[in-house]
């Protein structure tokens, strides 16, 4: 099993980033797949999850009505589309499966920065 993830970047508050996880290893389509994210000196949280069909997902309260997960089982690939990012959203982001253990990704910066 392996998740990629990528798209992370600095950007402005308000601004916008697109994060994609490509994964390989397994028959993605039959998996919820989900993002967490870790602050410097925090513990890693729960961002957002989408069913393997891509048609229920769930978002913690903090990104609800900002962030948006997708995924395209044609390309084994789930994205987060992160929309009116404020200072509180940097961290690395993760991509993260249960695949008959936790899998996790190498994850991927994103500050936000004036």
């Amino acid at each position: 099993v392996q998740l990629v993830e990528s798209g992370g970047g600095l950007v402005q508050p308000g601004g916008s980033l697109r994060l994609s996880c490509s994964a390989s290893g397994f028959t993605f389509s039959r998996y919820d797949m989900r993002w967490y994210r870790q602050a410097p000196g925090e513990e890693r949280e729960f961002v957002a999850l989408i069913n393997s069909a891509g048609d229920s997902t769930q978002y913690a309260d903090s990104v609800k009505g900002r962030f948006t997960i997708s995924r395209d089982n044609a390309k084994n690939t789930v994205y987060l589309q992160m929309n009116s990012l404020t200072f509180d959203d940097t961290a690395v982001y993760y991509c993260y499966a249960w695949v008959t253990r936790a899998q996790w990704g190498q994850g991927t910066q994103v500050t936000v920065s004036s």
